[in-house]
């Protein structure tokens, strides 16, 4: 199946959408962990131009006695020029035009094709050459929009972040797992669309991960969402170590390194070069 690039210009991406967790179950809970959770960064992956899930954030956020910071990721310029207009006054937010992934992240066109075929969710309601133009749209606005990725590392390095205490992903429709894979260890994961490729692996992954519980679940309200938290016996989980005797392994070495770095957890990998006693 061929794809045709348009000018940028005339990306979905360009234009400012209406803000869609607006006033309904899942705003609300936004809003009311904002205000009560102890929280010390909150990130939010897809702020869009801030009407929305952002809204539910600042609104409880500022009511937090622990005075969090809200990090706000949108790659979307002209989205992100309205997102920063409106939380100018609000120092506790901080806004970034970033990507949170990089084009290598995205998954390809088969497997997103596959998984439209497989997998029935609300994203069959749309004909698959649409949804495989808005991967190649998303991954087109990454390449050449001159904004940055790896927002999620950038934020961390600048703030000292281990983890998040709050995350909310509502990013790219093609992100969401790569997402996890940056701030699994939060506290709290909330996820939009969880009933759509963005977050139906994402909900899967976590409602089998015993490290996290089920805290709220609507997969009828629009595209569904989920919320988790991290059960406080592993609020700080012990990373998992791997040891490895190898001889003249550099081929297995580089292939396995890829390997972990998909893992989404905290690990150390030990290996022992030479002959074994």
């Amino acid at each position: 199946m061929t794809s045709h690039s348009k000018p940028l210009s005339e990306s979905d991406l360009e234009r400012i959408i209406p803000p869609e967790i607006k006033n309904d179950e899942f705003y609300q809970l936004i809003e009311t962990l904002a205000r009560t959770e102890k929280l010390r960064y909150v990130l939010e992956i897809g702020s869009s131009a801030g009407g929305g899930s952002t809204e539910a954030f600042v609104k409880g956020l500022k009511d937090n006695p622990h005075n969090p910071l809200l990090f706000c990721i949108e790659i979307s310029r002209p989205r992100f020029k309205q997102l920063a207009d409106t939380y100018k006054e609000y120092d506790f937010v901080r806004c970034y035009n970033l990507s949170s992934v990089s084009v290598d992240e995205f998954p390809s066109t088969d497997t997103v094709a596959n998984f439209y075929t497989k997998t029935p969710t609300s994203l069959n309601k749309y004909p698959l050459p649409l949804v495989l133009d808005w991967l190649r749209q998303d991954t087109q606005y990454v390449r050449e929009a001159g904004v940055g990725s790896n927002a999620v590392e950038a934020i961390r390095t600048d703030y000292g972040i281990k983890h998040f205490d709050m995350v909310l992903i509502d990013g790219s429709e093609f992100t969401g797992m790569a997402e996890l894979k940056k701030v699994y260890g939060a506290t709290i994961i909330l996820l939009d669309d969880t009933n759509a490729y963005k977050c139906y692996e994402v909900r899967e992954y976590l409602l089998n991960d015993p490290a996290y519980e089920l805290i709220a679940d609507d997969q009828e309200l629009r595209n569904g969402f989920s919320a988790f938290r991290l059960r406080r016996s592993v609020e700080h989980p012990l990373p998992i170590h791997f040891f490895t005797i190898v001889l003249n392994g550099e081929p297995f070495i580089r292939y396995h390194e890829r390997v972990f770095a998909e893992l989404p957890f905290d690990w150390h990998w030990h290996v022992v070069e030479g002959v074994a006693a």
